[in-house]
């Protein structure tokens, strides 16, 4: 009787070509992407380090490269972090309708209107903010002068235009939503159903199964997709060229028309018609700008990491 012997695969044998080929690639592509990042900072650096002790006429109204730089880096932080606040709460409500409320025949269409959004042009938006959201909002930064004029964000004068910081930073929320909404969806349907299933059978409702099993499992996930909008929103040019009536200092009012630029538009606006001492300066702004959107990235990568670990507990 003849007797048939499985071999056992241990998994010590040679790698498939197809395996190795793809391995390689993968290196390769990880190397050209240091790589980019290292020669983008070394031309930053030779280009941009002498611009940080120029002359005073280089840098306008300031005295230094620190007295230059500061306002636009408040203009820019200040427009991202208006984008957050906006754009999150919306993109994890859509993120939720999607993967957890609605029926798939309106899930699906919605979904595909949203990934969209991702491939409209910056410039399309900033027309769209200049000749359409501004002239909407006008009047309603006057309301808020005039109803909400005690607190520090709607002091006024409102700005008669609507271009004001306010106006760029739900440009940026438009902008960035798509990217926030596409990874906390994915993150989301990717929480065991077994999870969710005895959260409901333990008498949970739907918000606290959500809050319970959903949000814990895809919290690094939410954390990552809040990262990259955050670094999308930062590095926003043309848009916020296009939107914001920049007027220069350093203000907490969001609804006048004396507004920080950032760093990215400042650049935009001056590149061109800039001397060569100029364009040192607005280098080392980029350099400035390259730093503190490194600085972000590591920032998210520790959050991630320290949520992953505390989810393995």
């Amino acid at each position: 009787m003849a007797t048939t012997v499985v071999a056992e695969d241990t998994g010590q044998g040679k790698p498939r070509l197809g395996d190795r080929v793809f391995s390689r690639l993968a290196l390769v592509a990880g190397i050209a992407i240091l790589v980019a990042l290292a020669a983008v900072f070394i031309f930053l650096a030779i280009e941009g380090v002498p611009g940080l002790a120029k002359p005073a006429e280089f840098y306008g109204e300031a005295s230094s490269f620190w007295g230059y730089v500061a306002p636009l880096l408040f203009g820019t932080v200040l427009a991202a972090v208006i984008a957050l606040v906006v754009a999150v709460p919306l993109s994890w409500g859509i993120a939720l309708t999607v993967s957890h409320y609605a029926p798939k025949r309106v899930a699906t269409p919605i979904a595909y209107v949203i990934d969209l959004l991702a491939a409209v042009p910056s410039v399309v938006f900033g027309l769209w903010g200049i000749s359409v959201l501004a002239p909407r909002l006008s009047p309603v930064y006057q309301w808020l002068e005039e109803h909400a004029g005690w607190i520090p964000f709607f002091a006024g004068p409102a700005s008669t235009t609507g271009r004001t910081i306010l106006t760029a930073g739900i440009v940026l929320a438009i902008m960035i939503i798509p990217i926030i909404t596409a990874i906390s969806r994915e993150v989301f349907s990717q929480t065991p159903r077994l999870h969710e299933e005895a959260a409901l059978a333990l008498g949970a409702t739907r918000w606290e199964m959500l809050r319970l099993a959903v949000f814990p499992y895809a919290r690094s996930g939410m954390v990552s997709a809040v990262m990259l909008g955050l670094g999308r929103a930062l590095g926003e040019t043309m848009a916020v060229a296009m939107v914001l009536s920049a007027g220069g200092g350093i203000s907490f009012n969001l609804i006048s028309s004396t507004n920080p630029a950032s760093i990215a538009s400042n650049i935009a606006s001056n590149y061109k018609e800039g001397t060569p001492g100029k364009i040192q300066v607005l280098i080392a702004t980029g350099l400035v700008l390259f730093l503190v959107t490194f600085l972000v990235n590591f920032a998210a990568r520790w959050v991630v990491q320290r949520s992953e670990r505390r989810l393995a507990r």
